[in-house]
């Protein structure tokens, strides 16, 4: 049994039912704390699915970390930088209405979501990583056109498949 607090619990509680069933685990809370009950598999699954819901990603953006095998990534600000002034960092990550972080968004394959100082990914393993690079150089000062040019030279060379996952029926 998993132990989490929740800020955002109405958001959880709302969706009880349906991530119970995506998520093959039970969900009982007591105020704050949320508990999930399951295979420690479906258990370590649900704690991060709640954690990115809990962190602001939208409800079909969250269940993917079960359907789509993706992770959850937290990238605290603060580790990064040595500015007093975080809301600069953070308007340079936002970008102009919010451009940069779409941009970012697009180019990395992941979703990002940023919350006071911190930014949650969510994507595939190996783009997490790379995502991870271009967010703390451009944390550090460096320019976004610079940040943008890594970004596409270190683009995920299309996958070989071998016939060893299964296809998704996509209408």
């Amino acid at each position: 049994m998993i132990k989490l607090i929740i800020d955002k619990l109405p958001r959880i509680t709302k969706n009880r039912k349906k991530l119970e069933e995506i998520l093959e685990v039970k969900i009982t809370n007591r105020g704050k704390e949320i508990y999930i009950e399951g295979k420690a598999e479906n258990e370590f699954i649900a704690e991060k699915v709640i954690q990115a819901l809990d962190f602001g990603f939208p409800y079909a953006v969250a269940t993917e970390i079960k359907t789509e095998d993706l992770m959850f990534e937290i990238l605290n600000i603060k580790e990064h930088t040595k500015q007093k002034n975080l809301e600069r960092v953070r308007g340079r990550i936002i970008g102009t209405k919010g451009k940069t972080l779409k941009t970012l968004s697009d180019l990395t394959n992941c979703y990002l979501e940023l919350k006071e100082n911190e930014l949650g990914i969510i994507g595939e393993p190996e783009l997490i990583k790379t995502a991870q690079d271009a967010i703390i150089s451009l944390i550090q000062g460096s320019k976004q056109g610079n940040v943008y040019a890594y970004l596409e030279k270190h683009q995920p060379a299309p996958l070989v498949d071998l016939g060893l996952k299964n296809k998704k029926n996509k209408l």
